[in-house]
């Protein structure tokens, strides 16, 4: 939103104190999951990558071509199926202070985390970008928990092209920080 220039309110929500499994949020988003996008019209959008493309939609960071388009698509499918189940939770496991509750989960997360990484390592080796040669919605929903893996302790120094890429992204106009706050 910051890189559309769209004016929001940022609410933050503890999952941990249960914050999104209230009844006033359930009715909002009966999964009871973050993040949540309330609309002017007052209507409701859940799922990270669906707001993505919400927003997106007729912006240069959804392409126009139809191949390219579905190309994008792929990718934020791949962050969801191949990618945030495995860096995304052992990275939250680290966060909220209980790794070593969750060793054996941890563990077996790491090579299917290792494996994403590398596919992506591999498309980016000759490309700056995943789809199209330019920054698209596939960057911003594969950046998100790419560029923090290490919290989770995933070591980047092995991927060159990734960490090359992540550099690209921090450099685009209107990026934010996962940490800033009072946006």
């Amino acid at each position: 939103m910051t890189q559309l220039n769209i004016p929001f309110e940022l609410i933050e929500l503890d999952i941990t104190q249960k914050e999104t499994r209230t009844p006033e949020f359930l009715n909002k988003n009966p999964n009871g999951r973050i993040p949540l996008l309330e609309l002017e019209s007052g209507q409701f959008l859940w799922e990270s990558n669906a707001i993505l493309f919400y927003l997106s939609e007729n912006t240069p960071f959804f392409p126009t071509e139809h191949f390219e388009r579905a190309k994008v698509l792929q990718w934020l499918f791949f962050e969801q199926y191949s990618h945030e189940p495995y860096i995304a939770t052992t990275r939250y496991y680290y966060h909220i202070g209980k790794a070593d509750e969750y060793r054996e989960t941890i563990n077996q997360k790491r090579e299917p985390g290792y494996a994403a990484l590398r596919v992506m390592e591999k498309h980016l080796s000759d490309r700056a970008f995943f789809v199209g040669e330019r920054y698209s919605i596939a960057d911003i929903g594969l950046f998100a928990y790419t560029h923090v893996a290490e919290e989770g302790e995933f070591d980047l120094t092995k991927f060159p092209a990734i960490q090359a890429w992540i550099e690209r992204i921090k450099q685009q106009p209107g990026y934010i920080p996962i940490t800033a706050r009072n946006l």
